[in-house]
Parts: C-alpha cells; structure tokens; sequence
C-alpha cells in the first residue's frame, strides 16, 4: 500500500486558514484596519460596497511597505511584529499572528499599492486566490491602499452563507465602531455603497463617543479613571437612567485591543447593582493598561479573547472602580464614615433658624363637622360628637351622589382599544361580561358557570396583539394612523442598518417611516391600534426588542417582530379600564387561535372553581 498523507498546497493550506481569520466581511475589514493603525496611520478611510461582498478597501497614510515587503506580506506566518517566541508576552501591536493578508488574499481578488514616505515610487501587487498576477512600480500616494474584492468568489458554497446586506453590513460597522473608539487620535470614515456612514475626526474620547453614538450621549457620560499597582483603567460608563435592554454598547479593551470578556462584564453589572433591573444593560467604553507580561492573548486567532495571569484581582478593581465614579458623580449613594463633616457643610445642610417663625394653631373644642353652620363658618377640630341622625342623612346624601355619579359615567375608552368592532367567534369560556371587574388595576375577574375566571390583562392584550401583527405581516393590510406632529428618530448607524433591514416587515405593521438624512427617520405614522404622542420611542423600543429576541431567543424575523411590538404596544399593567374596555379585551382574547398562552409561554388567564373555593371554606 502506498503512502497517503501528503502536503497541502499553499493555496489550499491558505483557504483552510482563511476559515478562522476571515469568517465574513467584517472579519477582513478588522484586520486590515488594525494593519493601518499598526502601520501608524493618522486617516484611515474605509469604502464598503455591496456589504464587503464586491468591495473591501482600506486607504491609510501609514508608513507603507517596500517592494520586498509587500510581496513578503502575503506569505502565511509573516510578520514584522515580533521576532521570537518571548515576543508573544510583550505584544502591544493589534496584528502579530502574520495570517491575516495571507488568508483574505486566498479568498478574494486583492489589489495592493504602497508607497514609503521616503521613496518616490510605489508598488503595485495584484493577488487572485493566493495567486500572484502582477507586481509592478506605480505611482501612488504615501501609506497603503489595500483593496479585497469579490469576497469568497473560489469558495461559492462559503459565499451563500452569508447573510443579507443589512445583517453584514451591522457586523462591519461593529468592527470599525471597535477599532475608531480605540484610537480617538486617527481620523476614521466608513463609506458604503458612495454614502458617507461615518465621518470621525481627531479628538478625545468623549468627542469619539459622541460622534460614532449621537449627541445625546454627551449628557449621559460618567468618567471614570483608577490607577493601581497592578492595573489602570479609565474610560466612560453610562447613567442608570439610560441603559438599553440589548447588549451591545459595551467595550473592554485591554491595551487597547477590544476583548470579548464575561467575566469583566459582571463586575460591571454587579457594580450597578439595584441601579438597574435585571434585564438591562449599561453602556461603558473602559480601557485597561496592563504589563503585557500579565496577559496572553494567543488564545484565538481574532484576538479577542484573553487570559489574565491574576483575573480575580481584575474583577475586584474594575467592581470598585466603577461604583466609586457611580458615587462620585452622584448616581450611587457614596458616604464615607470615617470624615469628619465640616462646619460648612453643616451650615448648607442645616438651615439657620433665624428667620424660621412657628406656626400658630388654633382649635375649636365645640366645633361639630356635621353641624351646617359650623360647614358653613369654615371651623376646623379633630373631635366628632355627631347625633346619629345627622351621621346617616349624610351618608346617605353620599350614597345618592355616588349613584348619581354613576349613572352619569362617562366612558372613556384607553387608546388602545380604540377599534373598530370585530366579529369574534363563541368563547370557549361562557363568561359573563356583565360582572367583570379589574382589581388592582392588573387583573380581571369574570364569574363562569363553574366557578370564576383571573385574566392578566397585559399578557392577554399582548397576546391579541401578536396574533393580530402575525397576521398584518402575512397580509400587508395594517391600518396607520398618522401623526399630527411627525417625529425625528437619530439612530446609531448599526440601528439604521437593521431599521432598513426590516424596512417592509415594519410597514406592513402599519408603521409610516422615511429615511431622513444619514441614520434618521421621520415617523408619520403608527398602527392604528397603538397609542400616539411617543411615535419615536415606540420605534427605538421595538428596534431593542428585536435585538434582545435575536440575541436570546434566536427568532426568525416575522415572529420576532410581531413580538417585539406587541410587548411594546400592549396595555401595561397598572392601567384602569372601562366595563366596555374589558369586555372588548375578553371578546378579542377569546377569538385568538392561542388564547389560554401568552406570547412569553406563560397563562393570560386561570379558571378557580367552585369545588376549590369549597374546600378553602371547608379546612
């Protein structure tokens, strides 16, 4: 039998390679824009076509490479970033694996051109599928262009795993988000398909903040810094009052390379414990300078993942640090009990008693509140020494008022409920409408033959509002209402991607949006059985649920979508309602194909009979 392992060709070897290094577009676009930052650069400009499937190209004016080097660069396992294997412990280069350019150019039709700052003349390399078509002198700019295209064009069955435009557009913009917040100091664009996405200049980390997430993050900023023997972090964390549901504006970089890590993340969370619920997420951008020696971050080739030698001590620091800035800015309680207070600060707190002037109390002792003339002098006394027959003419005077009032009701109905009438088949349940009643503004309470029904009124309107969009979606026949006063919604350009993603879906809900100007809408209008006056605020909700459903749940977009809404759309509990608006609620939850399961799995209503109330009376 003859021998059967053999070596790969390089071109094969380079496209297994190309599996962990490039998995999508954004995978390229991280390791050439972080080639630029190693290169020096100061204006990195990235142009994106067709989502990174026809176009990768990034334009630095770093400090190029010489006509060897250029051509060495493509070569698997060059690298000018470290020399030995103790190197690997004192990395503070974004690259050092020297994989990257190898692995895209195995994988795409590459075109590259060089110029060092002292040469007159440049290089030119064009590269298909790791195979060298040309190199040649050219005349180009200082720095580097380098230019993937037509991503994965040998590898068709990998191309058709890529998403559509929008979900790879997201995940580019994500990487470039990382890499601009690290490095305030270079100026940074994103173009995609001729349109500007993102225009970043020089400045400091707070102008970075504001300009890649929006204006209004200049009010919701707390600055933190801490300095240890061990480790110094400094940075930005968001107030309570603004933290999302979704993951997503969180950032852990670690000399300045951004890491994915869970463990740093909840010693975030724990430090914002009871400033928020359980299902939110703050927003933070802290950096940690570290000895490389204490870290090792060869563990996966993205290089996002890091071992700490100590990371205990890590979670400690960054735990405290972040509550000292939530209490130094007035966001947490922060008390120290062993200063003495000042006499000062007890003269603000506690106010001077020279122009304080006690109040004066009289009191009637002979005064009766049931008394007409005493009504009528307006007296005042805590003592009651009615007759009885003046104590029952007033209650029942009461009585006849609160009849009265009754009578007179007037009906109004909660926006919510503001439809027309639809025909609902016979409830399963025979319930009588006429008896219902809401107790603590939450639940209703109807009597059944057997005994009496508990209806959760947020789960069984949230149920017939999910019904009710599935079927809008499949349809495309929602009614919109329009808005008196159409309203702006700025978003972050990862959110505008998915927003136009989800462009049609969201219409065919009822909602009325156009695009206005870079990474904005303008809602006219809304479904016409959800509330007006917060149009903006509904959309930016509905955009965080879809995420978090994404995230958590893995949902397809239909379904996701008529969720999202319908949580965000539904009466809330605490809402007072009608004898007419509980009755439309039961009729509608009753028409539902799944009416006894709220859209989260749990019951909308549960049935108590007459033999359980028994045996409760009976023990």
């Amino acid at each position: 039998m003859s021998d059967i392992i053999q070596l790969l060709p390089d071109s094969v070897a380079n496209q297994i390679a190309a599996g962990e290094v490039v998995q999508r577009p954004a995978s390229a676009v991280k390791e050439l824009i972080e080639n630029s930052i190693d290169a020096g650069a100061s204006a990195i400009k990235l142009i994106i076509k067709d989502a990174g499937k026809s176009l990768i190209q990034v334009i630095d004016d770093g400090c190029g490479m010489s006509a060897t080097d250029s051509r060495m660069s493509f070569e698997r396992h060059a690298t000018s970033k470290i020399r030995k294997a103790e190197d690997l412990f004192a990395i503070r280069t974004m690259g050092f694996r020297g994989e990257a350019l190898a692995s895209i150019a195995a994988v795409a039709q590459v075109e590259l051109k060089t110029r060092r700052h002292e040469d007159e003349i440049g290089t030119q390399l064009i590269i298909e599928g790791s195979e060298v078509k040309s190199q040649e002198a050219c005349s180009c700019s200082a720095g580097t262009s380098f230019a993937a295209k037509n991503l994965f064009f040998n590898i068709p069955a990998r191309r058709n795993f890529l998403k559509s435009n929008p979900v790879e557009m997201r995940h580019i913009i994500d990487e470039f988000q990382r890499v601009a917040l690290a490095h305030p100091s270079v100026f940074f664009s994103l173009h995609h398909d001729g349109q500007e996405v993102f225009h970043l200049p020089k400045g400091t980390l707070k102008q970075r903040i504001v300009h890649i997430f929006g204006n209004s993050y200049n009010e919701r900023l707390v600055p933190m810094e801490e300095q240890t023997d061990i480790i110094s972090i400094k940075g930005f964390i968001g107030k309570p009052e603004n933290a999302k549901k979704t993951r997503g504006e969180q950032f852990f970089f670690v000399n300045n390379r951004f890491i994915k890590d869970a463990y740093l993340n909840h010693a975030v969370a724990t430090a914002y414990e009871e400033l928020l619920p359980n299902d939110s997420y703050p927003f933070y951008v802290l950096f940690i300078n570290i000895d490389p020696i204490h870290i090792d971050i060869n563990v996966h080739p993205t290089k996002t993942e890091i071992k700490f030698d100590n990371e205990k001590v890590i979670y400690a620091i960054i735990r405290s640090a972040v509550k000292r800035s939530l209490g130094q800015y007035n966001i947490s309680p922060a008390i120290d009990f062993d200063a003495a207070p000042s006499s000062t600060a007890l003269r603000d707190f506690v106010p001077s008693t020279a122009n304080i002037k006690l109040p004066t109390i009289t009191v009637n002792p002979d005064f009766n509140p049931f008394e007409q003339d005493n009504i009528r002098s307006g007296g005042s006394s805590f003592r009651q020494t009615s007759s009885p027959s003046l104590n029952m003419g007033n209650w029942e005077q009461l009585y006849k008022i609160v009849r009265e009032d009754e009578g007179k009701k007037e009906v109004h109905t909660h926006p919510l409920f503001n439809l027309p009438e639809q025909e609902t088949e016979s409830p399963k349940y025979k319930i009588n409408e006429n008896q219902s009643f809401q107790i603590h503004n939450r639940y209703i309470i109807s009597p059944i033959k057997s005994g009496f029904i508990v209806i959760d009124q947020q789960a069984a309107h949230e149920r017939v509002l999910y019904e009710r969009y599935l079927n809008s979606l499949d349809t495309h026949k929602a009614n919109s209402q329009q808005s008196l006063f159409p309203q702006n919604l700025e978003l972050s350009p990862a959110d505008f991607e998915l927003l136009k993603e989800m462009m049609d879906e969201i219409k065919a809900l009822g909602f009325d949006i156009r695009e206005f100007g870079r990474n904005s809408v303008v809602v006219d209008g809304v479904p016409s059985d959800v509330a007006g006056g917060n149009e903006a605020l509904l959309l930016e909700n509905l955009l965080e649920n879809f995420k978090q459903n994404a995230t958590i749940l893995k949902l397809d977009k239909r379904d996701n979508l008529a969720r999202s809404l319908a949580k965000n759309a539904s009466l809330k509990a605490g809402t007072p309602l009608t004898k007419e608006e509980m009755t439309l609620l039961i009729d509608e939850l009753f028409a539902c194909q799944m009416p006894k399961v709220s859209v989260a799995g749990k019951p909308t209503f549960i049935t108590i009979g007459l033999d359980e109330l028994l045996k409760r009376f009976s023990s």
